[in-house]
């Protein structure tokens, strides 16, 4: 069984007397990757503070290979922990090289320390680079001279703090490949903080969505993406269409079709469906048509559709996404459908 390398037990935290995390608990094991995933201001930059040893938690404890490092009344210094940490403008000095960048904080010193900022500098692919000045690297470069600064103590966790921020979405997807293949190559428990479900979703074994400082849904890619626990964690992981509902025998009756309604739902219980924007199948069928086009944009590898489905009284505005070219006209009527498995039905809660 691996083991456990960093664990975080009831965290709270708070700034000026507000809460900024509220009983948060997840762990990171050796070689896996843990991604927080919220909006700005959910608490995901505070939980990398406190492990990193740069706040102290008001409760809870944070251990970390068994060993405690922080709690209300104590904390081991972030020097002593063993933990690397990359910055979100990954900090690099402007007046050293690649190397010295690299080697800067190792507490070995002279030809060890050379020896071991050229390793970790072939690991990720920047040897050629080693004299070389920040100034004169590409983002990409810099961001990989910031990871292997952060991996060349051998830490036994890294902290990611937004580490694509600064980079273009084509040499973004690019890096972040090359980065995971570090990660999993140096067997690093990494916990990654960032707001985009995407990149959540290609680097993580698993993701803790958190929202207002509270953990709303923890699990692997597939499971959020495929069975979310709400709305808000649906809508985080790909564009989606709501809209609200009330239960009647068991079923939501919508122009749409009839939907399951969730366990523990009564009859009269307001409910909001959420449809993801691929989950909707369009055929040309003038005959059987439920909808009309309003418009159709390219979008490179998929096609974004307007859509305007009458209910009697109004109408409703649905976006369907379907692979590449499209030869859907405005104007023309067509029968959607929805597949079941990209559909969910979330009770309304009284605010």
């Amino acid at each position: 069984m691996t083991p456990l390398m960093l664990d975080f037990r009831n965290i709270m935290h708070a700034y000026n007397g507000k809460p900024s995390v509220d009983n948060v608990s997840f762990s990171v094991n050796r070689g896996e990757v843990v991604t927080l995933l919220g909006p700005s201001g959910c608490g995901k930059t505070t939980m990398l503070r406190l492990a990193a040893g740069l706040e102290r938690p008001r409760g809870g404890e944070i251990w970390l290979d068994g060993k405690l490092l922080s709690d209300a009344s104590h904390v081991i210094a972030p020097e002593e922990r063993g933990v690397g940490y990359m910055f979100q403008d990954y900090a690099l000095f402007p007046h050293l090289s690649v190397l010295e960048n690299v080697v800067f904080g190792l507490q070995q010193k002279g030809s060890v320390a050379t020896r071991r900022g050229l390793d970790v500098l072939a690991e990720t692919d920047l040897e050629a680079l080693a004299d070389a000045y920040p100034h004169e690297l590409s983002g990409g470069q810099q961001q990989r001279v910031a990871l292997a600064r952060a991996l060349a103590p051998n830490p036994s966790v890294i902290l990611l703090d937004e580490p694509y921020a600064g980079l273009d979405s084509r040499l973004r997807e690019r890096i972040r490949d090359q980065m995971l293949h570090v990660l999993k190559a140096s067997q690093t428990a990494a916990l990654m903080v960032t707001h985009d479900a995407e990149e959540a979703m290609f680097m993580s074994d698993n993701i803790v969505v958190l929202r207002d400082g509270e953990v709303q849904q923890t699990g692997r890619p597939v499971n959020l993406y495929c069975q979310p626990n709400s709305a808000f964690v649906a809508e985080f992981f790909g564009e989606v269409n709501q809209f609200d509902g009330v239960v009647a025998n068991g079923q939501i009756q919508t122009v749409l079709g009839d939907f399951a309604a969730p366990e523990g739902c009564g009859d009269g219980q307001q409910v909001q469906i959420v449809i993801r924007h691929e989950a909707l199948n369009i055929e040309p069928d003038s005959a059987g048509a439920n909808a009309q086009v309003m418009e159709a944009r390219l979008l490179g590898r998929a096609s974004l559709i307007h859509l305007s489905v009458p209910t009697g009284t109004d109408e409703l505005h649905l976006h369907a996404r379907v692979p590449g070219l499209n030869s859907l006209e405005s104007g023309s009527r067509v029968r959607i459908t929805v597949d079941p498995s990209q559909a969910f039905v979330f009770p309304v809660t009284a605010a």
